[in-house]
């Protein structure tokens, strides 16, 4: 079990120092409102993450049509006048 780089016994160790310090009653409190912190950080990041991954599927989008229209406009010059594709190629 590792959390933030700190194994068990570093965990059981701060356990001590807070428990010393905070007293018995104060420290399921204290634990609760950690708790709260890191689930609410940890729901700000899923949706910094959600939003990020829209935005950049929408950017890809915007993107690719415009390719895909050049690309069709490409191919309907040809198929209309293949002469001209090939006396440009060569």
């Amino acid at each position: 079990m590792n959390f933030f780089g700190i194994g068990l016994p570093e965990m059981a160790v701060i356990l001590v120092i807070a428990l010393l310090v905070f007293g018995p009653k104060k420290l399921p409190e204290i634990g609760r409102s950690m708790g709260k912190a890191i689930r609410g950080f940890q729901e700000a990041s899923k949706e910094f993450e959600t939003e990020f991954k829209r935005e950049a599927e929408h950017l890809e989008e915007a993107i690719k049509a415009p390719r895909q229209i050049a690309d069709a406009q490409t191919t309907d010059n040809e198929a209309k006048d293949p002469a001209s594709s090939t006396s440009q190629s060569g």
